[in-house]
């Protein structure tokens, strides 16, 4: 019975201990930049943003992980423990939609994740200079991101395109903006204006389209065929007239 009683102590003082740290570690509690739960912070584009995580209810220290979407970020030794601070320098287009979090690094269930939601106008400038024959069909690509996504109109000589439903198609996408026209004809000369829309500003490219006359089109299967024609004929023709050919040698 006393060695009963000695096995029974010990394993009632480790349930004890497992229970007490289980409180103790969901007790704890992550905020990044004051904020509790996970969060989408919006900004344009700054030279930095900086985040800041910090453990609450902590009776020790407590170190802490930051995640680039699934990658890890690498922090510095005085910068792990209860609070940890990152820098994003300088911010730019790609970090749109990025998610950092931090997480407590001995039990990774306790984190907050803040998304990034990066704003910032269209990006697009310039000018292209197409030469289409006539009959031909052309197409004409603005590539521009921004965040609103934009929204795209046409214009041709600076006015606004009328649109022919059996000649003009428009495609668009959140990144791409395209006008094309079908069988071009001499009126269709002109320069084409992508203008995309947004909140923050407008982009602007300008499309110079030359439509040049059709080319005379001659059938390759027919002019094989003519030159074969010939050749068999001037072939029989000379060996028809052969012997008058020697006469005359």
């Amino acid at each position: 019975m006393a060695q009963r009683r000695s096995l029974a102590v010990p394993y009632g003082a480790l349930v004890l201990a497992v229970s007490f740290l289980a409180c103790v570690a969901t007790g704890l509690e992550l905020s990044v930049n004051n904020h509790a739960a996970d969060f989408t912070l919006s900004t344009g584009l700054d030279p930095a943003i900086s985040l800041s995580c910090l453990v609450h209810n902590s009776s020790q220290a407590e170190e802490l992980l930051w995640y680039r979407g699934d990658g890890k970020v690498d922090l510095k030794d005085g910068n792990k423990v209860n609070i940890s601070n990152i820098c994003i320098s300088p911010v730019n287009e790609s970090d749109n939609g990025v998610t950092f979090t931090c997480r407590l690094a001995r039990d990774k269930t306790v984190q907050v994740s803040v998304i990034l939601d990066i704003q910032f106008p269209p990006r697009l400038s310039g000018e292209e200079t197409l030469h289409v024959e006539e009959e031909k069909d052309v197409t004409l690509t603005c590539n521009s991101k921004s965040n609103p996504q934009g929204q795209s109109i046409w214009l041709k000589d600076n006015q606004s395109l009328t649109l022919q439903q059996s000649r003009h198609k428009l495609y668009q996408t959140s990144e791409v903006f395209q006008l094309s026209i079908s069988k071009v004809e001499k009126s269709d000369n002109g320069t084409y204006t992508c203008v995309v829309e947004s909140p923050l500003g407008n982009g602007t490219r300008d499309f110079h389209v030359i439509v040049e006359d059709k080319k005379p089109v001659f059938p390759k299967e027919a002019i094989i065929a003519a030159v074969v024609v010939v050749s068999i004929t001037v072939f029989f023709g000379i060996a028809a007239r052969k012997d008058k050919f020697f006469k005359v040698w």
